[in-house]
C-alpha cells in the first residue's frame, strides 16, 4: 500500500542585511525552488550558502498536505513529512519516540524552529504544514554550509545523535585568560560580558552605572615541521586525495600520505612507520589531516586497519581540529565506539581488524586521531582511507545509487536495499529468510480464493465474468511472485497494472452482473467500465481511495442496471396527468407499490448469501485499510480471500433461471396489473 504523494515547494529563501539607520531592511540574496514531488518514504535536501554578513533568513514553504496541528501527535509515522536543517552535512531525523514527542510539543508550542541553536551536531526538524515560514536571526543561525531535508515519512533507520550546547568555551579573562586548545579551523566568535559594573555613589545611596574599561588581548601559536599537539611532540600527516578510475559514484577516492612515502597506486599504508614516539608519556598521539571537497558531503569515509597481531589503537575523529580526550566528534576503539550516532559505525571489527564509518561527512577539513601506546611492538598494521558512496557497499543487501540536491551543487549517496532489507546501508533485516517464505505463500497461495467466483460462474455458463475472475486471480498471483522477488513473468509495471485492473474489474462485474440486464446493455456497462478502471489503474494504482472509488462505479453500475431493468419491465409507472393527485386517497396505491417491490426484491435474492456477501466485503475494506509494512503480507492475503469471497456470495444471492442459467428477472407483472386498478382504467380509457 502506498498514500498519495506529497506535493511540497520551497517558495522562498531570502537573507536580509539591516543596518543602523535604516528604515526597510534590504534583500541580500534570496533563492527560489520549483516545485518537489516525493513519493512515500522518499526524501531530497538543499543545499544553503549563507554569506558572513546578514541579520537574518526568511524560509517559506509550501505543500498540497494540509495536517491541522492537532492532528500530528496521531499521525502515523509513515504519513509525517518534515522539514530538518542542519549545518555542514545532509540531516538525518531521528525517530525514536521521545524525539517525536519532544519535537511535535515543542512545535506546537514554540512553532517552527522556535528555538534553534547553532549546533553542528544535531538536525532541527519540523512537520511541514500547507503553509510554514521560518524566520532566523544571526543568533540562531551561522554563517556557511547549511542543508534543507524534505522527507515525506519516517522508515525504521533514520536517526541521529544529539549533543544539546549555548557556547564552546567560557571563563572569567579579568583573573585568568582563556585558553582555547586545539582549536577549530574556521570562523570563531567571541563575546566580551562586563559584570559587576555598578558601584555605589559616595553621596547618594542610588546605585550608580560605571562605564567598563577594558583591554583584550589573543594571539594565536601553532607547530611547525609536521608537528601538532599543546607541546608540540605528535606527528601529524596530510593525506593526499587520489580519485578512484572508474567511479561508481561522484567524488570515489583514497587517501595516502603526502610526504612520498606511499605510491598513489596503493590504496592503503602501513601504519607504524609514521606513528609518533614518546619516551615520556604512556601513549602517544599521531594525526593526519584530509580533505572532503566542496560538493561531496552526501559521501562518507571509511577506516580499516589490519594487522598481524592484537590492535591496541584509539581511534579519534574531528571536524576542523585536532582531536583529544576531551574533545572529539567520533570516537572508536576495537571493541566499542561513541554514542551509537548513524553518522558513525564500528563493524567487522575483530581483534585484528577495525572497520569504521562516518556517514555524510561534512566538506572541508577533517582530522583523523590514533591514539596508541608509545612502545609499539614489532607488527604490521595497514591502514586505508577513502571517501566512498555507500556504507559496507550496501552490506551486499541492495545498490548504491546518487543523486544531487535540489540545489545542483551536492552529491549524496543512498542504497536500494532488496526486499528483505532496509535502513540507510541495508543493515536492518526487515524479513527473515523463513519469514519471506511464508510471506510470499500467504500472498501468492491467498489468490486460490478466485476459485470460489469463478467456478460458480462457469457452472451457470456466465462466461465473461468466469473469465473476469479466472484472469484476475492469475494476475494477482503472478504479480505478487514478482513483487516478493519469486519470478517475474513479465515487467514489474505491466504485472501491477494487470492486478489492479483486473482487480477493479472483477468487483464492479460482481455489481453488474447482480442488475441482470440483457446483453447489450451489459455489454456497454461493461466497456465503460473498462474505460474507468483502465484510467484508475494506470494513473495510481496503489491509491488507498481506490476501493472506495470501485465500489462507488459498482454501485452505480448496479443501480443503472435495475434502472434500465424497471424501465424495460414497465416498473416505473407513468402516471397520468390527468389522475387524482390526492395524496392522502393515493396512500394505499403506494402502499401496495411497495409491499410489491418488496415481494420482487424477495424472489430476486437469497437474502443469506447477500447478507454474507456484504459481511465478507466490510471485512475486506477493514483488511484494505489495516494494511501497513510491517503486516502488509498478512492483511493483503485475508485482502484476496474476503474480496474473492464476498464476490462468491453475491454471486450465490442471485436466484437463477434454470432454462438459460440466467438471474431470474422475475417480470411476473405486467403492463397493466403493475398499476393500481384505478390508475389501469384511466390508461385504458386513454388508449381507447
Amino acid at each position: 500500500m502506498a498514500a498519495a504523494r506529497w506535493t511540497g515547494a520551497a517558495a522562498l529563501l531570502a537573507l536580509v542585511l539591516s543596518a543602523a539607520g535604516q528604515a526597510e531592511p534590504v534583500v541580500v540574496a534570496s533563492y527560489g525552488q520549483g516545485r518537489l514531488w516525493l513519493k512515500p518514504y522518499d526524501w531530497t535536501y538543499l543545499r544553503v550558502e549563507l554569506p558572513a554578513s546578514f541579520s537574518s533568513v526568511t524560509m517559506d514553504f509550501a505543500t498540497d498536505m494540509d495536517i491541522q496541528r492537532e492532528q500530528l501527535k496521531g499521525l502515523p509515522r509513515s504519513e509525517l513529512a518534515i522539514i530538518c536543517l542542519m549545518n555542514s552535512n545532509p540531516p538525518i531525523p531521528d525517530i525514536s519516540d521521545s524525539y517525536l514527542d519532544t519535537l511535535l510539543s515543542n512545535f506546537l508550542t514554540a512553532g517552527p524552529f522556535g528555538n534553534i541553536i547553532n549546533q553542528s551536531n544535531q538536525a532541527h526538524c519540523v512537520p511541514f504544514q500547507k503553509n510554514t515560514t521560518v524566520v532566523l536571526t544571526n543568533d540562531q543561525i551561522s554563517a556557511g554550509v547549511w542543508y534543507i531535508g524534505y522527507f515525506h515519512g519516517l522508515g525504521p533507520a533514520r536517526t541521529q545523535s544529539k549533543m544539546r550546547d549555548l557556547h564552546d568555551y567560557s571563563g572569567d579573562i579579568s583573573h585568568d585568560p582563556l585558553v582555547v586548545k586545539s582549536p577549530n579551523i574556521g570562523r570563531w566568535y567571541i563575546a566580551v560580558e562586563i559584570v559587576n559594573t555598578t558601584q555605589m555613589n559616595t553621596t547618594s545611596s542610588a546605585p550608580m552605572l560605571d562605564t567598563g574599561c577594558f583591554s583584550l588581548e589573543w594571539q594565536l601559536t601553532g607547530c611547525s615541521n609536521g608537528k601538532a599537539g599543546i607541546n608540540c611532540s605528535w606527528e601529524a600527516y596530510g593525506l593526499q586525495r587520489v580519485p578512484k578510475r572508474s567511479p561508481s559514484v561522484p567524488f570515489e577516492s583514497y587517501y595516502v600520505p603526502a610526504d612520498g612515502r606511499t605510491s598513489l597506486e596503493d590504496s592503503h599504508f602501513l601504519l607504524e612507520q609514521f606513528l609518533s614516539n614518546s619516551s615520556n608519556e604512556q601513549f602517544a598521539w599521531t594525526y593526519f589531516f584530509l580533505d572532503v571537497p566542496k560538493g561531496s558531503a552526501g559521501a562518507l569515509i571509511h577506516v580499516q586497519l589490519k594487522s598481524d597481531k592484537e590492535l591496541n589503537y584509539e581511534f579519534y575523529s574531528k571536524y576542523g581540529g585536532l582531536p583529544s580526550n576531551e574533545s572529539w566528534d567520533y570516537y572508536a576503539s576495537r571493541t566499542s565506539s561513541n554514542n551509537g550516532s548513524i553518522f558513525f559505525s564500528l563493524q567487522n571489527s575483530t581483534n585484528s581488524d577495525m572497520d569504521l564509518s562516518i556517514l555524510y561527512a561534512k566538506e572541508g577539513t577533517w582530522c583523523l586521531g590514533v591514539k596508541h601506546p608509545s612502545y609499539i611492538a614489532n607488527s604490521q598494521t595497514y591502514i586505508s582511507v577513502s571517501l566512498q558512496g555507500c556504507r559496507s557497499n550496501c552490506n551486499q543487501k541492495g545498490a548504491c545509487h546518487s543523486s544531487v540536491d535540489e540545489s545542483g551543487l551536492t552529491f549524496y549517496s543512498f542504497c536500494t536495499c532488496d526486499r528483505d532489507h532496509g535502513g540507510f546501508d541495508c543493515s536492518d533485516e526487515l524479513v527473515s529468510p523463513n519469514g519471506h517464505i511464508w510471506q510470499s505463500v500467504f500472498l501468492i497461495a491467498s489468490n486460490a480464493a478466485a476459485i470460489f467466483p469463478a467456478f460458480w460462474a462457469l457452472r451457470q455458463k456466465a462466461f465473461a465474468e468466469w473469465i473476469l475472475y479466472t484472469s484476475s486471480g492469475i494476475s494477482s498471483a503472478l504479480y505478487h511472485s514478482c513483487d516478493v522477488g519469486t519470478w517475474c513473468i513479465l515487467s514489474f509495471r505491466v504485472l501491477q497494472f494487470l492486478d489492479f485492473w483486473l482487480s477493479f474489474m472483477a468487483v464492479v462485474g460482481t455489481f453488474i452482473y447482480m442488475a441482470t440486464i440483457d446483453e447489450a446493455s451489459k455489454r456497454a456497462m461493461h466497456t465503460a467500465v473498462f474505460i474507468l478502471t483502465a484510467l484508475l489503474a494506470a494513473t495510481g494504482a496503489t491509491r488507498s481511495t481506490n476501493i472506495g472509488i470501485v465500489i462507488a462505479i459498482g454501485s452505480l453500475g448496479l443501480l443503472m442496471g435495475w434502472l434500465l431493468e424497471f424501465s424495460t419491465a414497465r416498473r416505473f409507472i407513468c402516471w397520468s396527468w390527468r389522475a387524482n393527485l390526492n395524496v392522502p386517497q393515493r396512500w394505499p396505491d403506494f402502499r401496495a407499490l411497495f409491499q410489491k417491490t418488496l415481494e420482487i426484491l424477495n424472489k430476486r435474492f437469497r437474502w443469506l448469501y447477500l447478507v454474507l456477501g456484504f459481511i465478507a466485503l466490510s471485512f475486506a475494506a477493514t483488511s484494505w485499510k489495516l494494511e501497513s509494512n510491517s503486516s502488509y503480507w498478512i492483511w493483503h492475503s485475508l485482502w484476496h480471500i474476503t474480496i474473492y469471497t464476498s464476490s462468491f456470495f453475491f454471486l450465490c444471492s442471485m436466484r437463477v433461471n434454470t432454462m438459460n442459467h440466467s438471474p431470474e428477472p422475475n417480470y411476473e407483472l405486467t403492463r397493466q396489473d403493475s398499476l393500481p386498478r384505478s390508475e389501469s382504467r384511466d390508461l385504458a380509457r386513454e388508449e381507447r
